[in-house]
């Protein structure tokens, strides 16, 4: 059985366990202190020292999940000035706040504007643009094969495949970010029922008769849906410092580009791979926010009506976002993040049982996010990491394992990257939605249990919940061009 890993979280050198950023804080408070101690004396410069001390010990009190005192003090004081604000609160519609009395989507996704073009192949495509951050985003939606009675061989060549895919797409031109969506949910029916009534001899004998009408009836009791989506996202600036692309120079582009990512998709096991229209999109954040539509609009399909969905209509009527929860229309919901991959080797169907449905969970969205980096970067980065770990593992007599691990999974990967491999940066949120309050305790039970089979280490969004439910949606948003604090300089810390 062939195993993976290796997995590395990029850091920086520093003493006792700083970064770089945190070295140089400590010994720029060490200057500071011999500065007091000349000019003020020593009670004064004791004062300082313990202050810096305090400083230091804040930073280097971590928890299981790598998170200081300091970051977390500072969500606990962000969530509770956006309590004071009101800003975790949302109401829209004709008697709501948003602009235009529409169902404007909230947060992250409130500015995003929707567009439809065509490809080369004559197939719609939605193109979602968002201005903040300057990106347009196209979702593709996959039949995956699923692993069930194929040969080991074949999935060996899927995974080889996937890990293709996603080295390439550090050559794609104006490429920023990729997001895998899995999202499970309870089948309603209908389309059995259509597909059995669009089939139905009428002069079929009255036994087989009711015997597939008992089929429709009990089948999808119990029974769920998977569905899965890819969503790429391109920078609207063709160069660095360049001009943004327009919506429709940007549609022309990704027209002809599309069809070979579309077949490049399906070489990985995702299956048929196509790109979703306006239509298909509005209608699964539609659902993603009010799971009781579903329903209404399976029935309208079955029936051969198309809901009527515009981009400002498919969000949520009210939400309220809780420090470790988020309610929306006719559910709840609850988002975890990845804080560390799995330790060691694993297999290929390590996640299996994670993707799998859960009965004690109504909707279950697992989004893994993708940040390909340049080619030009990530070999300075491996260095970097390389030489970072050396440190750490020098900078003591007597070092510990971990350290000495981390050298050589360090310098494996920078072999790796040397001989032709790609560096991709990526993350998991995991939400999970239950139609009655009452059943969270539950949801959270299980999610616990199915992260300990995946080997993951998953941590709540605390004071975020909303922003992370908006980032697992299938919409290309990319989480780092958010943030207020970049992501390099929290690594260095």
């Amino acid at each position: 059985m062939r195993t993976y890993g290796n997995w590395r979280q990029p850091t920086s050198p520093g003493l006792m366990g700083l970064g770089s950023v945190g070295t140089a804080m400590l010994l720029g408070g060490l200057v500071v202190v011999v500065m007091v101690v000349m000019v003020g004396g020593p009670l004064k410069g004791f004062v300082t020292a313990a202050v810096l001390g305090g400083v230091m010990l804040a930073v280097l009190t971590k928890d299981k999940h790598g998170k200081n005192l300091i970051s977390r003090t500072g969500a606990r004081a962000a969530w509770w000035q956006s309590r004071s604000r009101g800003t975790h609160l949302y109401r829209s519609g004709p008697l709501g706040r948003a602009l235009w009395g529409t169902y404007q989507l909230p947060g992250l996704a409130a500015p995003t504007r929707l567009s439809e073009h065509t490809d080369s192949y004559g197939r719609p495509f939605a193109l979602l643009y968002t201005p903040a951050t300057g990106s347009y985003s196209v979702v593709f939606g996959t039949e995956p094969d699923g692993a069930s009675l194929v040969d080991q061989e074949q999935i060996d060549v899927w995974v080889a495949g996937w890990g293709h895919w996603l080295a390439n797409l550090g050559d794609e031109p104006g490429l920023e970010a990729a997001s895998v969506t899995i999202e499970t949910a309870p089948d309603s029916g209908t389309r059995l029922r259509r597909e059995v009534e669009m089939n139905l001899d009428p002069n079929a004998p009255p036994f087989a008769r009711a015997m597939l009408e008992e089929a429709v009836a009990r089948y999808p009791l119990g029974s769920s849906t998977v569905k899965a989506f890819v969503s790429v996202t391109f920078t609207a600036a063709a160069r660095v410092g360049g001009k943004r692309r327009t919506v429709e120079e940007m549609g022309r582009e990704l027209a002809s580009r599309l069809p070979a990512m579309t077949q490049t998709l399906q070489a990985t096991g995702a299956g048929a791979a196509h790109p979703l229209s306006a239509q298909e999109l509005c209608e699964t954040v539609r659902i993603a926010y009010d799971p009781a539509s579903a329903s209404l609009i399976d029935e309208a399909h079955a029936a051969g009506e198309i809901p009527e969905l515009s981009w400002p209509d498919v969000g949520p009527t009210a939400h309220e976002a809780a420090w470790d929860g988020y309610r929306h229309d006719s559910a709840y919901s609850v988002t975890w993040s990845m804080t560390a991959a799995p330790r060691g080797t694993v297999q290929s169907g390590v996640l299996a049982r994670f993707l799998a449905p859960h009965r004690e969970i109504a909707r279950k969205r697992v989004t893994l996010l993708y940040r390909p980096i340049d080619a030009a970067r990530a070999a300075a980065l491996v260095e970097t990491d390389l030489r970072a770990a050396e440190f750490r593992q020098t900078s003591t007599t007597k070092p510990a394992a971990r350290d000495v691990l981390a050298v050589r999974a360090a310098a494996a990967t920078a072999a790796e990257e040397a001989s032709g491999a790609g560096l991709v940066n990526f993350g998991l949120l995991v939400t999970a939605t239950v139609m009655d309050r009452r059943q969270e305790a539950d949801a959270r039970a299980a999610i616990d249990s199915l992260s300990a089979t995946a080997r993951l280490r998953l941590r709540p969004v605390y004071g975020s919940q909303d922003s992370a439910f908006a980032a697992a949606l299938p919409l290309g948003l990319v989480l780092s061009k958010h943030i207020k604090v970049p992501a390099e300089l929290r690594d260095k810390l």
